[in-house]
């Protein structure tokens, strides 16, 4: 257990929905992330994966604190971020940060290069003002951009370099963990080649822990150390990324894994692409039982008695199915 840097305890995130201008009421309940735990540990990276809608980013920011739990606990280092206050999230924050999908819109595009790095180090108290500039010009180099560039303003950047930018903010305050939402899912084949290989090494020189999100399988079977597969706000299958994603045990991790196209055009012949019926479940009104149920071929009455909780399938494997075993 020691070396746990990061803790979910059960947590949930609920958004209430509300009718009415004048008189609100309570109509419903958006259950974006409905009771995830899940453990992170010093230098791993950890792959979270599923459709769109799962719960994916919301989880990433409750776990910033940009977003209230509903219930449970997030702990990091030992310390419940939900008790909190703000001075001390303050402090707690130079231990996590965030890279976000799209870096153009998460980069001030009124602040230079320059400002956008000094700022967290101002902000914190990093370093004295007068070694601010070194300190820039190292995070630039850290991450494969030229000091010189540091005057310039992020709308003259490439997508890839952008990104750069947001991973270089990140690595600012020295975070023991990072999360990275889709980091390079808006970027060119060739780039997000770049931008995985640079966090990969990162994580290596820095022994930094990563949470890193991604629709794609193969992206996170290329970076991540285990993979956790999340469908409407829970974690159904956790493990070795090679194991999940080579192997897989819940008819859902199955069908994503099928998705996956094969660069041999004969290989990918002789394929068959699980096809799911139907759409996911609306998260205001998840079906009774196995959530995963109504689009499972493999159903069954008691599918829909009980939720299945996420249980041991050897000794490095989680999966919740009530029919493990059987399938």
């Amino acid at each position: 257990m020691d070396d746990i840097i990061l803790q979910l305890n059960d947590v949930s995130t609920h958004f209430p929905i509300h009718s009415g201008f004048v008189r609100k009421r309570h109509v419903g309940t958006v259950k974006a992330v409905d009771g995830v735990t899940l453990a992170v540990r010093r230098g791993e990276v950890l792959g979270l994966v599923g459709e769109s809608g799962c719960g994916k980013s919301t989880l990433a920011r409750t776990i910033m604190q940009l977003v209230p739990t509903t219930g449970g606990t997030v702990v990091l280092n030992g310390k419940n971020l939900s008790e909190c206050s703000a001075t001390e999230m303050l402090a707690v924050r130079r231990g996590m940060q965030m890279v976000f999908q799209d870096p153009y819109a998460s980069l001030n595009p009124r602040m230079t290069v320059y400002a956008t790095l000094a700022e967290p180090l101002l902000v914190h108290g990093v370093c004295p003002p007068a070694e601010v500039p070194a300190r820039v010009a190292n995070l630039m180099k850290t991450v494969g951009l030229a000091p010189r560039f540091m005057q310039k303003y992020p709308h003259e950047f490439s997508g890839g370099q952008r990104q750069r930018i947001a991973i270089a903010r990140a690595l600012a305050l020295e975070p023991k963990i990072i999360i990275a939402d889709e980091p390079v899912s808006a970027l060119d084949v060739s780039i997000q080649a770049q931008i995985l290989n640079l966090l990969a090494q990162l994580c290596r020189k820095m022994n930094l822990s990563l949470i890193f999100i991604a629709h794609d399988l193969s992206v996170v079977k290329h970076i991540s150390d285990r993979v956790a597969v999340m469908y409407l706000g829970k974690i159904i299958e956790l493990g070795p990324a090679l194991d999940v994603i080579d192997r897989p045990r819940h008819p859902y991790t199955r069908a994503l894994v099928s998705a996956i196209p094969t660069p041999n055009p004969d290989v990918e012949r002789t394929r068959q692409r699980i096809v799911l019926a139907g759409d996911p479940p609306s998260p205001i009104n998840p079906p009774a039982g196995c959530a995963f149920h109504p689009r499972c071929p493999y159903a069954e009455e008691k599918c829909k008695l009980a939720v299945p909780p996420l249980v041991a399938d050897g000794p490095t494997r989680e999966v919740a199915c009530v029919r493990l075993g059987e399938i």
